[in-house]
């Protein structure tokens, strides 16, 4: 029975990486398109899609798959969408900035909407949640790809305002690869992640991220933002969701043992 458990254990784990990975991959597609539809399908020529492209590559994502999806958008086949972002709130007041790129912002609200409130969450007004927290870079490096002391001098030299190495990511319940993260000005993504690409090279992911300017530590709300990032995840518009719940170890084994 024992070894049944964790065969079925193992299963669903890699289910759900699955589902992930074919989430990440629909979303970096769809950056991809929208990005050669804009500027056209010369990343040389066109930051945005080089931006997309490069990140795709960080996630393994097959040329072929980055080559239609520059080939979708050049031509013209792809919707038109448009970046909208909502804010919202879970149990305990915890703060939630959720990014859309969606071609009907009334579906994608009314979505976003019954994702929060069937999980004991609320939209909120506009400028509500943002405050708490700041648009900012960051740039992410396999954690065996180069040591800790490279990546700090590098990160300095190239104008960087902090680097943290994390055995494990953070925000994350299902299991992830371990990265240095690279944080920057919001104006500086640019050139730091060319100083440290020209040392590193291809990093793993470039973003403007919203960093929590403080996390709210409420280890019994764990296990119900979980599922709102869940349902949030699910949803195809929604590209990227942000919250401030600390996600420290000792909460989160608080939130395993629960479980």
């Amino acid at each position: 029975m024992a070894g049944h458990s964790k065969w079925a254990n193992i299963q669903h784990r890699k289910g759900r990486q699955d589902k992930a990975r074919s989430k990440l991959f629909s979303k970096l597609s769809k950056d991809i398109a929208i990005a050669a539809k804009v500027g056209g399908p010369d990343p040389d020529m066109n930051p945005r899609l080089r931006l997309a492209v490069n990140n795709a590559r960080g996630q393994s994502m097959p040329k072929d798959n980055i080559r239609r999806a520059i080939d979708k958008g050049a031509g013209g086949n792809s919707a038109d969408y448009e970046d909208i972002l909502y804010e919202g709130f879970g149990p305990g007041g915890i703060g939630f900035i959720i990014e859309c790129l969606t071609d009907n912002t009334n579906r994608s609200a009314m979505e976003v909407r019954t994702a929060l409130s069937k999980n004991g969450g609320n939209m909120g007004e506009t400028g509500s949640v943002t405050f708490m927290f700041d648009q900012v870079g960051k740039i992410e490096y396999p954690l065996d790809k180069v040591d800790e002391d490279t990546v700090m001098e590098a990160a300095i030299e190239a104008g960087a305002e902090d680097v943290e190495h994390d055995e494990e990511t953070e925000d994350q319940w299902d299991e992830c690869e371990p990265v240095h993260t690279i944080w920057t000005a919001r104006g500086d993504l640019g050139a730091v992640s060319a100083g440290m690409g020209r040392v590193f090279g291809e990093a793993k992911s470039i973003n403007l991220v919203w960093k929590p300017r403080n996390k709210v530590n409420a280890p019994d709300k764990i296990g119900q933002i979980a599922r709102i990032v869940e349902a949030l995840g699910d949803l195809d518009d929604v590209q990227n969701v942000y919250h401030n719940l600390e996600m420290s170890n000792a909460a989160m084994a608080t939130h395993e043992a629960e479980d």
